[in-house]
């Protein structure tokens, strides 16, 4: 089992950046894919980023392409999201999720098993 740990989020004006931070605790950490997904309020949590135990892969949504860059480091447990040139639409809590399957990179919420409590961006206009 692993247990995840979000910081990072903050308010932040349109075209800044921040790096959220996902701290994993638990067993092997490079055994786990990781991603990052978001929730606005009212609607569904969507797939944001994912990447790969050893980090050799990566996936991303389509609207954030070019702007944010998921990485890793296993010696530190940890994963980052990297967002930069931010929008008003990428507003949400973000949690970061894992699951024992290394190379799976689903985008499907329901293909991981361990889950953040969440750090929120606000990003103003």
């Amino acid at each position: 089992q692993v247990q995840l740990a979000e910081s990072g989020g903050g308010l932040v004006q349109a075209g800044g950046s921040l790096r959220l931070s996902c701290a994993a605790s638990g067993r092997t950490f490079s055994d786990y894919a990781v991603a990052w997904f978001r929730q606005a309020p009212g609607t569904e949590r969507e797939f944001v980023a994912a990447i790969s135990g050893i980090g050799g892969l990566t996936r991303y949504t389509d609207s954030v392409k070019g702007r944010f860059t998921i990485s890793r480091d296993n010696a530190k447990n940890k994963v980052y999201l990297q967002m930069n040139s931010l929008k008003p639409e990428d507003t949400a809590a973000y949690y970061c999720a894992a699951n024992g399957r290394k190379l799976v990179l689903t985008r499907d919420r329901y293909g991981y098993d361990y889950w953040g409590q969440g750090t929120q961006v606000t990003v103003s206009s």
